[in-house]
């Protein structure tokens, strides 16, 4: 049987940050977890009741400038990379890992090793509300990601997705 335990309240300090930049705006609810693994640049707003799941490892980066939304799930087991001037909507997803699937019928999935791979977002980006990015995503730089899609693969720059699973719309240029 695993052992259960707490990861803590989610309350934070500046000081505990690995890096927080100038003009970082945190709403009232913002709850962090393993701030030393946490970069964040200067000019960003994060917004109510957002949950930033740092790791034990690995690191999450947020560029400067970009924008988060209220009640968004980043989990950074893999890593997460979101570049500069990304904007995220409200209750946008972010995952890391996974449970490993195989054969074995007899060990519950909740038991099984995980997975991680990283997701990165490149400069200039838009999510959607609602979208939800699984592990191990690219979004190309300049890509406008529709609100509830589900993004399961890459994403080449200057892309418009949307769907679940999302799928190109159209490129920008």
């Amino acid at each position: 049987m695993k052992d259960w335990f707490s990861h803590g309240t989610g309350e934070f300090r500046p000081e505990q940050f690995r890096k927080l930049g100038r003009n970082v705006v945190f709403e009232r609810g913002v709850l962090v977890f393993h701030p030393e693994n946490i970069e964040i640049g200067d000019n960003v707003y994060i917004g109510h009741n957002a949950m930033l799941k740092g790791y034990y490892k690995n690191l999450m980066r947020i560029g400067s400038n970009s924008w988060i939304g209220q009640n968004c799930f980043f989990h950074s087991g893999g890593g997460i990379t979101i570049g500069e001037y990304v904007g995220i909507g409200p209750g946008v997803q972010i995952l890391t890992l996974a449970h490993v699937l195989d054969d074995d019928v007899e060990t519950p999935i909740i038991l099984r090793e995980q997975e991680y791979q990283a997701v990165v977002i490149e400069n200039n980006c838009d999510i959607g509300v609602g979208t939800i990015i699984l592990p191990g995503v690219t979004i190309g730089a300049g890509s406008m990601i529709g609100a509830g899609s589900v993004v399961t693969r890459n994403v080449e720059p200057y892309s418009v997705v949307a769907g679940n699973p999302a799928r190109l719309i159209r490129k920008r240029k």
